[in-house]
C-alpha cells in the first residue's frame, strides 16, 4: 500500500500500478465508440473514483510544468506560455513534493503498461489495420503519457497529428462539470476544403477520447476563455516505434526532455 501524505489530510492509494493499469484496460475496453467523422472512443470513468480524486489533489503548481512547444506552443497577454506539461515519467517528476510525486508515478506507470496500450490496439483496430495492414498487432509502440495544463488565450486550429504517432488519448481532469464546453472538436475535410465541426467532447471528470492517428483525424480546441481557471489533461501518445530511426528518435527524446527538465530544475 502505498500512502499519499499531504499537508493537512492523507490520501491512501490501496492499487499498485499494475491494479490500476487493469481497472484502466476494462474502461477502455468498455469505452463506447463514435464514427463520425473518424472512429474514436468515448472514455468514461478511466480511472477509480479514489484514485482520481488523489489525482486532482495532486495537481502540481504552474511553476512545476515546462512550456509545450510545437503546434501548442502559445503564450497569452502576460507572457506566460498557454500550455505547459510534465512527462509522468519517475526521471521527470522526482522534483515533485513527496505526495504529489507519489500518486503522478503510479498513474505513469499505469498509462504506459502493455495491458492499457493492447486495449487501446484493440479498440481502434479498424483504423490500425487500415495503416499498418494485417500485421497492426505487432506494431511497436512507445507511450509518453504528458500532464497538461491551458490556462486562458489556449487555442489550436484543426490538424492531423504527426505520422510519427500511432494513437493519440487525451484524459480529462476536471474538478466538476462546470466547464464542459471546453473539449477537444472533430472537424470533417470535405472536399471544397471546409473543415465543419461534427463532434465535440465534453470536459468533464474522469473522461476523455482516443483515436488512431490518420490523414483525416482532425481535430482543435477552440480559445479558453477567462471562465476557466485551468484545462488540466493527460496527453497519453503512442509513438510508432517500429524500425532503427524510430526507436532512436523515441528515446532521444524522452533523454532531451529529461536534460531540460533537469537544467530548468537547477
Amino acid at each position: 500500500m502505498v500512502h499519499v501524505l499531504e499537508a493537512e489530510s492523507k490520501t491512501e492509494i490501496t492499487r499498485t500500478p499494475q491494479q490500476l493499469a487493469e481497472f484502466i484496460a476494462r474502461s477502455v475496453e468498455a469505452a463506447p465508440s463514435g464514427e463520425k467523422p473518424f472512429l474514436h472512443l468515448v472514455l468514461r470513468d478511466v480511472f477509480p473514483d479514489d484514485i482520481y480524486a488523489a489525482m486532482v489533489k495532486a495537481m502540481p503548481v504552474y511553476d512545476d510544468y515546462r512550456p509545450m512547444h510545437g503546434r501548442s506552443k502559445a503564450s497569452n497577454t502576460q507572457g506566460n506560455s498557454t500550455r505547459v506539461k510534465i512527462d509522468l515519467f519517475p526521471e521527470y517528476i522526482r522534483h515533485l513534493p513527496a505526495g504529489k510525486r507519489e500518486v503522478w508515478e503510479i498513474v505513469g506507470r499505469a498509462l504506459t503498461s502493455r495491458i492499457v496500450q493492447a486495449a487501446f490496439v484493440r479498440r481502434l483496430a479498424p483504423e490500425l489495420e487500415k495503416r499498418f495492414g494485417s500485421s497492426y498487432v505487432r506494431t511497436a509502440f512507445f507511450p509518453i503519457p504528458i500532464l497538461t495544463r491551458d490556462i486562458p488565450g489556449y487555442k489550436i486550429k484543426p490538424h492531423t497529428d504527426t505520422h510519427w504517432k500511432g494513437i493519440t488519448v487525451q484524459l480529462y481532469l476536471p474538478q466538476d462539470d462546470s466547464t464542459s464546453h471546453i473539449g477537444t472538436i472533430f472537424h470533417e475535410r470535405r472536399a471544397d476544403g471546409s473543415m465543419p465541426k461534427t463532434t465535440q467532447m465534453q470536459f468533464t471528470p474522469n473522461s476523455g477520447y482516443a483515436f488512431a492517428v490518420s490523414d483525416y483525424s482532425w481535430h482543435s480546441a477552440d480559445p479558453v476563455g477567462a471562465e476557466v481557471s485551468t484545462r488540466d489533461s493527460i496527453l497519453l501518445t503512442y509513438f510508432v516505434d517500429a524500425g532503427p530511426l524510430r526507436k532512436v528518435r523515441n528515446r532521444a527524446k524522452r533523454l532531451g526532455n529529461f536534460i531540460a527538465n533537469e537544467f530548468r530544475n537547477r
